[in-house]
């Protein structure tokens, strides 16, 4: 299992985000200091608030308005959520990071949440996945040349 802890500065609003985007939260594991957010059947992303993050570092907390300590991506299951997860973050009020990129084998969108974290939505063909882009890249390129 993992568990990621995110410090957020405001719990609710950060739930409500998350929410829209379609993630859930495990209710055994959220009070109001902390929320399990599910994102995977083995991953979890534990949204603290400021006080309760500092409990656990033993560092000062980083500004993810000045710093990046880290980027977290997440898949989806079709090239077209890519978007409407995308859209769905700006219009809970995340702001783009990065335009579409799209490798054919992979497609993804960038952006920042609401208290500057950066989160990249992407899928890959399940066959990428498997084969790895590079040598699916390659079956991909050697298909479409003419025997």
């Amino acid at each position: 299992m993992l568990f990621v802890n995110l410090p957020v500065a405001d719990l609710q609003r950060s739930k409500a985000f998350f929410a829209t985007l379609g993630f859930s939260f495990h209710p055994g594991f959220t009070d109001e200091t902390a929320a399990c957010m599910l994102v995977g059947e083995q991953a979890s992303v534990m949204l603290l608030t400021h006080e309760k993050f500092a409990q656990f570092a033993k560092l000062p907390m980083a500004d993810p308005a000045t710093h990046t300590l880290a980027l977290y991506c997440f898949s989806v299951a079709t090239r077209d959520e890519v978007d409407s997860v995308s859209a769905a973050a700006l219009a809970a009020g995340g702001v783009e990071a990065d335009g579409l990129e799209d490798y054919g084998f992979m497609r993804s969108r960038s952006f920042y949440d609401l208290d500057g974290h950066g989160w990249q939505v992407m899928w890959m063909d399940p066959a990428a996945a498997q084969q790895g882009p590079e040598e699916f890249a390659h079956s991909t390129q050697d298909a479409d040349v003419p025997a």
